[in-house]
């Protein structure tokens, strides 16, 4: 099959399963979801032959990158790209504004605030054409770490769309799910992150529960998704000491 006939093919696809999410909105809303999922993943599949340089002729794109201090007990930091700095003086739950960068390799250094002896996180990335990127500073075993996780802020005209990030060292894997209802993600643990889940656009209360118990971990009251925003709920803090688990929402 041609790359242009492929490409026909996924928005026909995407076409049909929004249909069929459309008929059960009502009616079924785990079809509804379902369907919906389908949708959403033969649209990216189609939007990501569109984009391919490789594929189709057209200029080269930029990335972008964010961070977000994510590990309680560091000290603030500043962040440098290429010897340059980006951020300075980064505390703990700030979460930067975005930087463009052209597709390439970079050398991230994060360093004590105002101290450039010795780098406390030293790590290369690679920013891919089009593509957008959340950096968490993070706790390890030993070592404070940077973990990189992929944006997908494309949402469906007057839809929106969220996932969680679980970065709380010493809190247990949760699910989150709508209080005294369904898990809407399972068993998510230290560092990962969901896919992303489409959703209507509402204001919704949600709870994160120690995974396959009723324990509830943290609360998510009065959560508010506005239309064509894609969200990333991240879970900062401790669960058993100071700074206290508490959630960040941020639009992607």
């Amino acid at each position: 099959m041609s790359e242009n006939k492929r490409n026909i093919n996924y928005f026909q696809k995407a076409s049909i399963y929004d249909m069929l999410s459309s008929y059960f909105k009502y009616t079924n809303p785990s079809l509804h979801l379902y369907y919906y999922q389908k949708h959403l993943s033969y649209l990216n599949k189609g939007i990501h032959f569109m984009n391919n340089p490789y594929l189709m002729e057209r200029p080269a794109g930029n990335s972008t990158i964010r961070l977000i201090h994510a590990a309680p007990q560091a000290a603030n930091v500043d962040v440098y790209v290429n010897e340059n700095k980006i951020v300075k003086n980064f505390s703990f739950k700030q979460i930067s504004s975005y930087f463009t960068l052209p597709p390439g390799k970079y050398q991230i250094d994060v360093y004590p605030e105002g101290n450039m002896t010795e780098a406390v996180i030293s790590k290369k990335i690679e920013a891919v054409d089009g593509k957008s990127y959340t950096l968490a500073v993070i706790e390890g075993e030993k070592h404070l770490r940077l973990i990189s996780y992929l944006n997908e802020a494309m949402v469906p005209h007057n839809e929106t769309k969220i996932r969680f990030i679980h970065l709380s060292p010493d809190a247990p894997a949760v699910d989150i799910a709508v209080p005294n209802g369904d898990v809407v993600f399972e068993n998510v643990s230290y560092k990962q992150a969901t896919n992303y889940l489409a959703l209507t656009p509402m204001t919704i209360d949600l709870e994160a529960r120690v995974t396959s118990t009723k324990q509830i971990a943290l609360s998510l009251p009065k959560l508010k998704f506005r239309p064509n925003v894609a969200y990333s709920i991240i879970a900062v803090g401790y669960a058993k000491e100071k700074p206290e688990l508490e959630t960040l929402i941020i639009k992607d």
